[in-house]
């Protein structure tokens, strides 16, 4: 009977890791969310996690649109330091079942940061960014 009651406290204990195991490595979806980096910080009492929020605009004049997100990885999240402020890229995993605020304040996990120099105002219609060091001196004075 013992061995019995030990398997039964076992298998009481396993499930639960295996749940958080499974739920922190499948992701509901995963994309790509570009826009401004408005603001990151790194929040919790005990399991701190960076925080933040990236502004969405589809077109000029239209309504801000706000991406809140999650990073667990320090580099990630000093790599998205470097572009507060500017245009990014972000990979996103979206994780459903993660039961306490200690995984993050969000289900939208930030894998992967990229630099975006083109703006795309509508299909078509794209802006593209010159870095301040490549415009000729005689074209940055032109009136």
């Amino acid at each position: 009977m013992t061995i019995k009651r030990i398997f039964i406290a076992l298998l009481i204990l396993l499930l639960p890791v295996l749940y958080f195991m499974g739920a922190i490595k499948w992701s509901y979806s995963d994309g790509e969310r570009a826009g401004w980096v408005q603001k990151l910080s790194r929040k919790g009492w005990v399991c701190k996690t960076w925080e933040g929020e990236l502004a969405l605009v589809s077109q000029p004049g239209a309504p801000l649109e706000k991406f809140s997100f999650t990073i667990w990885d320090d580099k990630v999240a000093d790599d998205l330091n470097k572009f507060i402020g500017k245009r990014v890229s972000l990979h996103y995993e979206e994780k459903v079942g993660l039961p306490t605020s200690c995984f993050g304040d969000t289900r939208y996990y930030i894998t992967k940061v990229t630099a975006v120099e083109d703006i795309s105002l509508s299909p078509g219609v794209v802006v593209h960014t010159v870095p301040a060091a490549s415009v000729p001196a005689s074209a940055a004075s032109a009136p």
